[in-house]
């Protein structure tokens, strides 16, 4: 009965999604035609998944270890286990933000039209591509643009709970290079309410805790910081994950 039930639920989040991605898509259509209305763009994504939230209902709850500059260029660091992610970095992204993904959201009927526009594709197993991405983030960051990444690259699909998987060295090489600082974010039970997209267990009505640490200056830092960087990063996001 409670697998009917969550099955259920996530059929009628799915509707949800849907009906609010098309009440929206016209305001997405008009806003994302000009970099200089992507900040508009971010508060109708924002507006939009306030609105999933609530009739869902899926609600996320976030802890700051200290509070974020509105006015800082940041590059997010989250771990990914669950669609519910998305929705999650976008609530907590502020200003003019963007996110870089893999390449197949462009597949994606509700993803692609942020990732023909504000959103940065790419193909990890091609170094043209990654080099590419990476170097469009870096001229965004440059021009103010905070950077949301899940470093993981994919969802640990393979186990449940989800596992930590390693990270990749992009953000953090970035990081660095265009010295803006790193905010680590974990995405603690997420999982329990939506694993993956929902298929396996299905979804329920909750409250998502996420946890924000404080930012990671990198101002002092060299190339050769990188994986020491990595590592600290992937150290306190896994330090807060819940896993039973």
């Amino acid at each position: 009965m409670i697998k009917l039930l969550r099955h259920l639920h996530r059929i009628y989040a799915l509707f949800v999604i849907l009906f609010f991605f098309f009440l929206f898509y016209p305001f997405y259509y008009f806003f994302a035609r000009s970099a200089s209305t992507y900040g508009i763009l971010n508060k109708c994504r924002q507006l939009n998944s306030r609105l999933v939230c609530i009739f869902t209902p899926v609600l996320f709850r976030y802890t700051f270890e200290t509070p974020l500059n509105k006015d800082q260029t940041y590059i997010y660091c989250a771990n990914h286990c669950s669609n519910l992610d998305i929705m999650i970095m976008c609530l907590l992204g502020k200003g003019r933000f963007h996110f870089m993904g893999k390449e197949e959201l462009l597949k994606n009927p509700v993803l692609k039209i942020f990732f023909q526009t504000i959103d940065i594709p790419v193909n990890r197993e091609s170094k043209m591509s990654a080099f590419r991405a990476f170097k469009r983030a870096g001229d965004n960051l440059e021009a103010g643009m905070s950077l949301i990444i899940f470093p993981e690259g994919r969802i640990d699909s393979g186990n449940y709970p989800p596992t930590l998987l390693p990270f990749k060295n992009g953000p953090f090489r970035l990081a660095i290079d265009k010295n803006v600082p790193i905010v680590p974010v974990s995405i603690t039970d997420a999982w329990k309410y939506m694993w993956d997209d929902g298929g396996k267990y299905g979804s329920r009505p909750g409250v998502c805790d996420i946890y924000v640490h404080k930012p990671i200056f990198t101002a002092d830092m060299d190339a050769e910081g990188a994986d020491a960087l990595k590592d600290e990063v992937f150290r306190l996001i896994a330090s807060k994950m819940i896993t039973k």
